[in-house]
């Protein structure tokens, strides 16, 4: 998918350049609050416009993917958590488990009593 996604990104960047060489007349943008005018050729406002665009979807993604790295990391740490808490509880049962030599020690003594 990713290189679906290189592939569209330089079609729209040669979609610009197109424009802008084929539109080299000056657009006037004006600016906040009266302070005057902004020239810009075709393709540089088109530029400026969909960055401008970009930046807004971004923002509006952000919190999305923000929520989810939040949900992945609150995964790892109770995983973590979840796999310290079965690791002790297994090393406490083979600590209480009866060793080896010891069982064999028993049954030595049991078959001597007999």
């Amino acid at each position: 998918m990713p290189f679906v996604q290189v592939l569209l990104l330089l079609g729209l960047l040669a979609y610009l350049l197109l424009v802008t060489l084929e539109n080299p007349e000056l657009i006037h943008l004006p600016l906040p609050f009266g302070r005057g005018e902004l020239l810009l050729s075709a393709g540089a406002a088109m530029s400026l416009f969909l960055a401008l665009g970009g930046l807004y979807t971004a923002l509006l993604l952000l919190p999305m993917l923000l929520g989810n790295w939040q949900h992945r990391q609150r995964e790892k740490r109770e995983n973590r958590v979840l796999e310290d808490r079965l690791a002790a509880t297994l090393q406490a049962r083979l600590a209480a488990l009866p060793t080896e030599r010891a069982s064999t020690e028993q049954v030595g003594l049991e078959r001597v009593g007999e």
